[in-house]
């Protein structure tokens, strides 16, 4: 499970089938060392690459409620790109932030580090490291492959299964648009499982819908409107054209929305 969220132990909603209790603070930080290599790109104004931050010396800060942070020593951001910034912010837990811009070329990413020089006594390794959120650049490398929306939580799952379960898509108005025995079960940590189906085995039309979206852990989505009867279901399904390596399993295979009823047979 991840832990700061879906039920984790440092979640802010525990779950009540466990036997475990949380001894400690209503929020609590965990700092873990990343062991891989990361850049962060920054474009300046006439197109060239920059890389900004360079380092082998990163931690993810686990937060409470809060999706990992990678935090890496001063040194490995390029000060001759820094300058003093007047913002600064109040953490309770972690202690009061100050700012610095990111300057390349002529483009300026305001705010775009922080840390927390003098940090709260129960977080004196804060000390010395920054951060970047994943907008103060323009890409993210994590050693040579590009970053999708954030960094991956290693506590955070996608297990894909072949299943030969009859899966039956139903339409809001009781028509079955898809029936298969050939699907693909993704189940990903806090999501639950969804069934990806051979498009073969889809009898609605689908259309490109236009919508996208990015999984750092699937990859980038295309979306499809969904007609039935004459009814039109606006990003009522998707799909996985080229998924991360982790998922390719479901590559070209598509998945249907809340508005459906996907049931499975139990055997």
């Amino acid at each position: 499970m991840a832990l700061t969220r879906f039920g984790g132990p440092l979640s802010r909603k525990l779950p009540e089938t466990r036997t475990f209790t949380v001894e400690g603070p209503a929020h609590s930080l965990l700092l873990e060392p990343f062991h891989r290599r990361v850049r962060a790109v920054v474009a300046d104004d006439a197109g060239n690459d920059v890389v900004v931050v360079d380092t082998v010396r990163g931690a993810l800060l686990h937060e409470t409620g809060l999706g990992p942070q990678l935090y890496l020593p001063a040194e490995d951001v390029r000060a001759d790109l820094l300058s003093p910034s007047d913002t600064s912010t109040h953490c309770p837990f972690k202690g009061d932030a100050t700012y610095q811009h990111v300057t390349v070329g002529n483009r300026t990413i305001s705010d775009a580090v922080w840390s927390y020089p003098d940090p709260k006594p129960d977080t004196p390794w804060l000390a010395g490291l920054v951060a970047l959120p994943m907008s103060a650049a323009d890409r993210w490398l994590d050693e040579d492959e590009e970053v999708l929306g954030h960094l991956t939580d290693p506590y955070h799952r996608v297990d894909l299964r072949p299943t030969s379960r009859e899966v039956t898509v139903t339409a809001p108005d009781g028509t079955v648009v898809a029936r298969s025995t050939t699907a693909v079960l993704l189940d990903e940590t806090g999501l639950g499982a969804r069934f990806y189906l051979d498009p073969a085995d889809v009898r609605a039309t689908l259309r490109p819908s236009g919508t996208t979206t990015v999984c750092p852990y699937k990859g980038v989505s295309t979306y499809w409107t969904v007609e039935v009867n004459g009814t039109e279901v606006a990003d009522g399904a998707w799909s996985y054209e080229t998924p991360r390596d982790e998922s390719r399993g479901i590559a070209g295979r598509v998945s249907f929305s809340d508005d459906f009823t996907v049931a499975a047979s139990p055997s």
